[in-house]
């Protein structure tokens, strides 16, 4: 449905489970390079003292989320060198979330969707409430041109 890459990862945006109220959105965060991790969803927005963003899906205007986004890999925790914090990534590579949402009758929605993705040795800059505009109704949902 709508797809975009910025600052190393590649996110693809679909939705499934769409029964006329109620869906699902799936959002798939891949790294463009080998060795690289993304925060888990659970990591407080801001980071831990400013270390790391987690992976979020908000939606906004005619879709609201009805719980909590789920990623479908494991949280480790991660030691960041050279400091006493750890903090909660998922293991390198591609990582899927899902979101429940509600739509709110037939309009315009939003999903501001935000990451960052790390190696060892690299940190990318973070991407921060990244636009993908929708159009919602009873029967679909579709990106906006």
């Amino acid at each position: 449905m709508a797809r975009f890459t910025s600052q190393g990862v590649t996110v693809t945006i679909t939705v499934k489970d769409h029964v006329a109220s109620h869906a699902t959105i799936v959002a798939t965060f891949t790294p463009q390079k080998p060795g690289f991790h993304l925060y888990s969803a659970d990591l407080p927005a801001n980071g831990i003292q400013g270390v790391g963003r987690p992976i979020k899906v908000v939606p906004q205007g005619k879709l609201h989320g009805t719980g909590p986004l789920t990623a479908d890999a494991k949280v480790l925790t991660l030691p960041l060198a050279g400091t006493d914090l750890t903090l909660p990534v998922y293991p390198d590579g591609p990582v899927t979330a899902e979101l429940p949402v509600a739509l709110d009758g037939d309009g315009a929605a939003t999903l501001l969707v935000s990451y960052a993705a790390c190696s060892s040795n690299d940190c990318l800059p973070p991407v921060t409430d990244h636009p993908i505009d929708l159009e919602v109704n009873a029967s679909r949902i579709t990106e906006r041109a």
